[in-house]
């Protein structure tokens, strides 16, 4: 399965950006999708993710700024980052699992985006 991730940049303290990863490939189910971030030298984090039933799952660091959604249509995650802060820079990472048409599951990860918040 591949992920295409878009929508990272540059964007002022304060400042909304949103990102999008859409999965394609011969898929059957996506159980799973999120967005993980890592810093250079550290491990990487869960951001936010959501279930096939529409369960949210969000780090303590952004809740209430930060909005996780999917269009099953378009095998697409979304997420929506507003109130960013300089913390909030990192590469961000899209992540889905699930099953292909052949029901052998899968789980696979998206080349990162790039989100920098200037002071």
């Amino acid at each position: 399965v591949q992920l295409q991730a878009s929508g990272g940049g540059l964007v002022q303290a304060g400042g909304s950006l949103r990102l999008s990863c859409a999965a394609s490939g011969g898929i059957f189910s996506i159980n799973r999708m999120g967005w993980y971030r890592q810093a250079p030298g550290k491990q990487r984090e869960l951001v936010a993710d959501i279930t096939s039933g529409g369960s949210t799952n969000y780090a303590d660091s952004v809740k209430g700024r930060f909005i996780i959604s999917r269009d099953d249509d378009k095998n697409t995650v979304y997420l929506q980052m507003n109130s960013l802060k300089p913390a909030d820079t990192n590469v961000y990472y899209c992540y889905a699992e699930g099953t292909i048409f052949t029901r052998v599951p899968y789980s696979d990860w998206g080349k990162g985006t790039q989100v920098t918040v200037s002071s």
